[in-house]
């Protein structure tokens, strides 16, 4: 006879969750990273307020050749890098917390890395669509070639949502209960 408590516990084991989400969410956090310290602190082509006077809202104008408009900027800068760095944290304790047992494995799968290119390319879409064309409170770059940089930009994101996702659909599944048997996808 089968003791009933055994055969209760196995039924309800769940299933592994996949890596989809913890990756697409750092892709989001790493996005944001990409493009707040390249974009406003290395090249300095815009910060988070740069376009404030002619955006499509009213907040006010906070030119960044002035002290009080960098403050405001530089302000809104930690703001957004706060919630990029908090997207990276969240991504990876879900992560962690989805693969302990085969940590290995799926750094150098090419599921978690499509995932991270997806959620990268839709940070871009996001922020591209947002904060360039419908607030208008800072664009990829001032000037002549702005509206090409803004459309860039998205072309970017979507380019990386697209190789993304076709990058981890050629990923092998890992399981994550046991090593030997490949069954159990994590996409």
């Amino acid at each position: 006879m089968v003791n009933a408590s055994v055969v209760n516990v196995a039924e309800t084991r769940a299933q592994p969750r996949g890596i989809g989400l913890p990756g697409t969410i750092l892709g989001i956090g790493l996005g944001g990273f990409v493009d707040g310290i390249l974009l406003h602190q290395i090249l300095q082509w815009h910060h988070m307020l740069t376009s404030a006077v002619t955006a499509n809202i009213d907040i006010g104008s906070y030119a960044a050749d002035t002290v009080p408009g960098l403050q405001m900027n530089t302000l809104w800068d930690g703001l957004f890098h706060t919630v990029t760095w908090l997207a990276v944290l969240i991504g990876l304790g879900m992560l962690y917390s989805r693969v302990t047992g085969s940590r290995g494995r799926v750094w150098a799968s090419r599921v978690l890395w499509g995932w991270i290119l997806v959620g990268w390319g839709i940070f871009n879409l996001v922020e591209g669509i947002v904060d360039h064309h419908i607030l208008g409170v800072h664009h990829v770059i001032s000037g002549e070639f702005q509206t090409l940089a803004d459309i860039l930009f998205l072309v970017l994101g979507a380019l990386l949502v697209i190789g993304g996702w076709l990058l981890q659909r050629t990923g092998r599944p890992i399981d994550l209960t046991d090593h030997n048997d490949r069954t159990h996808s994590l996409r």
